[in-house]
């Protein structure tokens, strides 16, 4: 299969709260994206393996992508190892993306920046034509996306561009949601945490707005890029 963008998360939830906006953008203009989560997010305080993976395949197609999988990478103890690097690989060179998005390359939750760290190396490694890898019983053919890029999550880490959400955030909001059991529901009974509180959920909008406020849109995501971007002229740019 053949994308645009593949989208990488540590824990189902990371792609949608770092950059679902984008790809419901990116998909209202004919892209062709797909999620990949590296874990179940079985340490979670809340739901279940599970319920996890109903709420991500609700979301999935909230957002439109064409495909979602689970790597089943162990959860709180991802590490950049052979095996996980080549699991990531298969993926790569599976779905053929032109760009990557990837968890932020530092954060709170420590498998956050390993998982920025491994979708990387693993990025390049897919490109090698002396890893020979097996998909399906098939031999697969060699891939490198043009672009990794990483979204922001908990740290405000200052972006080196922004995606204009403004006419996707309602939709990016819904995606999140979809994730019952993670997020604020003033009638759960179960324990609280950082990510189930009120002020988070009304951060989805107002780090959005303040994004926007910074580069002159409503809404935004922000992204840091591995390498220097260049731009063809400037019909992009919103003035």
């Amino acid at each position: 299969m053949k994308t645009d963008i593949l989208a990488f998360g540590a824990h189902p939830d990371d792609v949608e709260l770092g950059c679902g906006g984008t790809l419901v953008k990116m998909v209202s203009e004919g892209k062709v994206c797909a999620i990949v989560d590296l874990t179940r997010g079985e340490l979670g305080t809340r739901g279940t393996e599970e319920t996890r993976k109903a709420e991500a395949m609700d979301s999935a197609k909230i957002l439109g992508v064409v495909a979602r999988e689970n790597l089943g990478m162990k959860d709180g103890f991802l590490e950049n190892s052979e095996e996980y690097q080549m699991r990531i690989v298969k993926m790569i060179r599976k779905y053929r993306p032109e760009i990557v998005l990837a968890n932020a390359i530092d954060d709170r939750h420590p498998d956050h920046a390993k998982g920025a760290k491994l979708v990387s190396d693993a990025c390049f490694l897919a490109g090698l034509r002396k890893i020979e890898t097996v998909l399906e019983g098939e031999n697969q053919e060699v891939w490198r996306p043009k672009h990794v890029f990483h979204y922001i999550q908990w740290k405000n880490i200052e972006p080196e561009f922004v995606i204009d959400i403004s006419k996707h955030l309602d939709k990016k909001i819904e995606a999140c949601m979809s994730f019952k059991t993670q997020f604020y529901d003033p009638t759960s009974k179960e324990p609280e945490t950082p990510i189930t509180s009120k002020d988070f959920y009304e951060s989805l909008t107002y780090r959005a707005q303040d994004l926007g406020r910074l580069s002159g849109v409503t809404y935004a995501e922000g992204f840091t890029s591995e390498k220097l971007i260049a731009l063809k002229n400037f019909d992009g740019i919103v003035w």
